[in-house]
């Protein structure tokens, strides 16, 4: 019986998420003071936090059997990464459920800082003057926005920015300037592009490169009246620089959610008038803490039954040092090889991963992410991304990887080739817009299902009542079909992925074994 234990309140739905899942015990600790949960979590397989709970050395020793740490929320400055490198537990986050409600937040703050809405509510609302000349504001229709950095919420940033007639310059050197480019937006190396627009927005993490990305000389290089907005993390823009730049009139408005300190009840920004501050609001939505919820109770459920780890911040590899459209492909091959290890049960001989188009580049840093994979079926939680390729070579496994030409219909698509005694598995997989991964194939039948869930894999003969006897037998035990997919091929035989709701017990298995028309029948989880 594995053991999540949440620390900090997330949303009921989260809750009901943990509850429902067998074979897993939750403890609430949302109300035990700080000092008490030291004394509770050593237990604990994976830890659920928010902010308010500090994982740092007194928690991670205290925690002598965590494997792994969910952080319901984007940012992680309150977790002890190197620490949790150290005891080889995974530190992850959720940084896509809070996506919308960041983007939105910005786009207030943007009609803030060209209208100055803040200003005019408090001088009618509180001061009780009417004086409609006072606050003369510009349109955003014409303008140019530089956004810095072009990812998930950037980029949407840009799209609601557009449909306001804005030009939109985006600056961010992980991207593809196609990006861009195919959304009719100007794509620029050139930083002093974004330096010349009328609004500026930025959407980056927090590291050397981007803290004080805009301080001092670069505010003295914009326009006249420029406008700036940060929804992203204090300390991007030098704050003291902001202060002087607004306070000069250099910078007509700032909008600003996000502070080097907080909570920053006394900052000297706050001193000034032309700029609307928000405490920290960027999750601050209703659905945004219940997608949060969700997404970290699915992640702590993955990480607990070691399929796989969505989102690990301590990887082997630099993450940030991957094009965004690569990391759903980390996770996304973690799964692809548990799938074949499930289906061939057997001592590994090698592993090999092939990728097609743009992903090929990067087929290297998938090696750790399928080895983990494919090992978890037999090694348990003795395997993670700091020991697997030095399992691998103790047990003389092969593994290999190669870029391939693309000549299938999907723009990336990436398969793990798996040996074993018993003989040779390939599952292939991809990933559709930004995240939406994707089963395309298992040993060269083609499908299209998400790589989640309980699920029957069978193989036949392809002959009329093979499906009826399936669900016939599925029906006696009382489980239920979720989903029914099919693959054929041109020699006689079918493939079949029966998605279930029920757990399936081994003599089930055994008994579609015995079915006349089955070649062999596998159970397997993701």
């Amino acid at each position: 019986m594995k053991k999540i234990i949440v620390c900090d309140a997330i949303h009921e739905k989260g809750f009901e998420l943990l509850r429902k899942e067998e074979g897993i015990e939750i403890i609430d600790a949302v109300k035990v003071p700080k000092d008490e949960l030291l004394k509770i979590i050593g237990t604990a397989d994976v830890a659920i936090t928010r902010s308010s709970t500090d994982v740092d050395e007194k928690f991670l020793n205290a925690a002598k059997n965590l494997k792994a740490i969910v952080r319901a929320g984007v940012g992680v400055d309150n977790v002890d990464q190197e620490g949790c490198s150290r005891r080889g537990i995974i530190a992850m986050n959720v940084p896509t459920a809070n996506t919308i409600a960041a983007v939105e937040l910005t786009m207030a703050h943007l009609l803030g800082t060209a209208r100055s809405f803040p200003n005019a509510n408090n001088h009618l609302k509180i001061d009780r003057v009417w004086k409609r000349e006072k606050w003369y504001g510009v349109e955003l229709s014409g303008k140019k926005l530089g956004v810095i950095g072009f990812g998930n919420i950037g980029s949407r940033v840009a799209t609601r920015a557009k449909s306001f007639d804005m030009e939109i310059i985006a600056y961010d050197p992980y991207i593809t300037s196609s990006k861009a480019t195919d959304l009719d937006m100007e794509y620029t190396t050139n930083f002093e592009d974004i330096l010349a627009c009328d609004f500026i927005t930025i959407h980056t993490p927090k590291n050397k490169e981007t803290t004080d990305i805009i301080s001092t000389d670069e505010i003295a290089k914009m326009k006249d009246g420029v406008r700036l907005v940060n929804c992203a993390r204090g300390g991007l823009y030098n704050e003291k620089a902001l202060y002087e730049g607004i306070k000069s009139g250099k910078i007509a408005y700032a909008g600003i959610d996000v502070f080097s300190y907080e909570p920053a009840t006394d900052h000297f920004l706050l001193d000034l008038e032309n700029i609307c501050v928000t405490p920290h609001l960027g999750a601050n939505t209703r659905e945004s803490q219940e997608k949060i919820a969700i997404q970290a109770a699915e992640n702590a459920i993955s990480a607990a039954r070691g399929v796989s780890y969505p989102n690990a911040l301590n990887l082997p590899i630099k993450a940030e040092d991957l094009p965004p459209f690569v990391e759903p492909y980390l996770e996304l091959v973690q799964k692809m090889g548990f799938l074949c290890a499930q289906i061939n049960k057997a001592s590994i001989k090698s592993v090999k991963i092939e990728a097609e188009g743009e992903v090929g580049e990067h087929v290297k840093s998938l090696l750790t992410f399928a080895l983990v994979g494919s090992l978890k079926e037999s090694m348990g939680d003795k395997i993670n991304y700091v020991n697997a390729e030095f399992i691998a070579q103790e047990k003389a496994i092969e593994i290999k990887h190669e870029a391939l030409n693309n000549t299938g219909g999907y723009k990336n698509k990436i398969t793990v080739r798996l040996t074993t005694e018993k003989g040779v598995t390939t599952v292939s997989g991809t990933v559709f817009g930004e995240d939406e991964q994707r089963i395309v194939g298992i040993n060269g039948f083609k499908f299209d299902f998400k790589p989640k869930g309980k699920m029957i894999i069978f193989k036949n003969s392809d002959v009329p009542g093979v499906i009826a006897d399936i669900s016939s037998m599925l029906s006696s035990e009382g489980v239920n079909i979720a989903d029914f997919r099919l693959g054929r091929d041109e020699h006689g035989l079918a493939m079949a992925v029966i998605l279930v709701d029920e757990n399936i017990e081994k003599k089930l298995i055994l008994k579609l074994n015995e079915l006349d028309t089955c070649i062999w029948a596998e159970y397997a989880v993701i």
